[in-house]
């Protein structure tokens, strides 16, 4: 059974999601005066959101709560600015990786592009409404994510604070995003600090250390507890991505919500392949993955493979080495003990799903 860090109730589940639905309800106002099919979708993009297990806002709201925080609607939009970033990224994550669907279900593009089919349009016409659509609706969440930082009631230095930390997660992002785009057109597979770089970059920032720091600042925290969260995030997001490409090609579709036949068939460079190329079933193993066609078959010799060789006792390996990195963090005096605590249990759920 996958498990994931959740956002406690008692720290402001309800708000996130009521700052959510107004930000969605006031949009949706707006969009119907100027056109029905806009309104549709924006209609489409809130649907996107449901369903996510608000990561994000989650442990951006626990270090809040635990650091002395006491605005919890302050924080609740905060962390819906992350929840909206995180809803822009992924949208257009799918665009680059001409995916329909997310967490079992047709994402914004897939929408678009069913109801092109069933009007009739070619396949071809098709998909580009479908990622047309999808590169709008993550826009607007992007803007949306800065925008709802405006509603935040703190004062000006701290909001400006936020901001920042919030463009350097979306920079850092948009960085490990063409690091990724670059990977899967380069012969070979790239060094295994080539792949830790870029997935810190396109998931660990924004994911783990950007909301913890935000949390942080927002209640008010010192900057040994702001730079430790930090340090803790990324390496707590590093295991986490690290599991995450794990799950992608051992994963159970019911359990992960994920098909775990699309990063074989895309050729994702993960930790997973850069260790494989190192060793003698490459040469096997490259005429398997990248394939679009890849059957069942043989996806199911491309994993006897990264077994045989040892790379997926790597990779499980060097996640609990950089949970155990984040958990080192931990000893900072910055960091009272009930929010170590919550803490150590986020990196424990981060390393241990799927098993």
């Amino acid at each position: 059974m996958e498990t994931e860090p959740l956002l406690d109730p008692a720290v402001g589940y309800e708000q996130v999601e009521g700052v959510l639905r107004e930000f969605f309800s006031q949009a949706k106002l707006r969009a119907a005066k100027l056109s029905p099919s806009y309104l549709s979708l924006w209609d489409t993009l809130e649907k996107s959101t449901v369903g996510g297990k608000r990561v994000r806002p989650g442990i951006l709201m626990t270090a809040y709560h635990h650091l002395g925080g006491t605005n919890t609607e302050a924080a609740a939009r905060v962390g819906a600015a992350f929840e909206l970033l995180h809803t822009a990224l992924i949208i257009h994550d799918d665009v680059i990786d001409l995916d329909f669907m997310r967490r079992g279900h047709e994402n914004v593009s897939g929408t678009y592009r069913a109801l092109a089919q069933t009007a009739g349009q070619t396949p071809e016409s098709a998909r580009h409404r479908g990622m047309s659509a999808g590169i709008i609706a993550g826009d607007l969440a992007l803007i949306g994510a800065f925008r709802m930082l405006d509603t935040v009631d703190t004062d000006q230095q701290t909001r400006l604070r936020l901001a920042a930390i919030l463009d350097d997660a979306v920079f850092a992002s948009a960085a490990g995003e063409l690091i990724d785009v670059d990977f899967s057109f380069s012969p070979g597979a790239p060094q295994i600090p080539e792949i830790l770089d870029m997935e810190r970059l396109k998931t660990a920032v924004y994911s783990f250390e950007a909301p913890l720091q935000a949390g942080a600042v927002l209640a008010g925290a010192d900057d040994d507890a702001v730079a430790t969260l930090g340090d803790f995030g990324r390496d707590t997001g590093i295991a986490y991505q690290l599991v995450d490409d794990l799950l992608g090609v051992f994963g159970k579709e019911s359990a992960t919500g994920k098909s775990n036949l699309s990063d074989l068939r895309e050729g994702k460079r993960t930790v997973l392949i850069a260790h494989a190329a190192q060793g003698e079933s490459w040469e096997e193993l490259s005429h398997l993955i990248g394939c679009p066609d890849l059957t069942a078959e043989e996806a199911d010799r491309a994993r006897e493979l990264l077994i045989s060789s040892g790379a997926r006792d790597y990779a499980r390996t060097l996640a609990e080495e950089y949970a155990d990195r984040a958990r080192s963090h931990l000893n900072c005096p910055s960091i009272p003990g009930p929010l170590r605590q919550v803490l150590e249990r986020i990196v424990a759920g981060a390393v241990n799903r799927g098993r």
